[in-house]
């Protein structure tokens, strides 16, 4: 999912929620502790040159377990960094 994308499904929720690989849920009370703007610069095995950039959500979860982070709250979250950080509309990478 690219980031213009999630912006958008924020716009339309009432909550935030995070679907692990194995059909779990992140806990309702995760935190996101930051949003990067991740570039890799490398060589394959075939020898090509290749760069590939990603918008990082990393999530976190403590013993807050009242706090819940609203879907305005992380739309707000993600403008910042697209202002500071210069991000643009790249795929979203979860790390929990």
């Amino acid at each position: 999912m690219k980031l213009s994308e999630i912006k958008e499904v924020l716009k339309t929720v009432e909550a935030v929620n995070f679907e692990l690989p194995n059909g779990n849920f992140v806990p309702e009370y995760f935190h996101v502790t930051e949003v990067g703007l991740i570039t890799k610069n490398f060589i394959d095995c075939g020898g090509t040159v290749r760069k590939e950039t990603v918008v990082n959500f990393q999530l976190w979860d403590a013993n807050d377990c009242e706090h819940r982070l609203k879907p305005q709250k992380l739309i707000h979250i993600i403008e910042l960094s697209e202002k500071v950080l210069g991000i643009e509309d790249h795929e979203i990478e979860v790390e929990y």
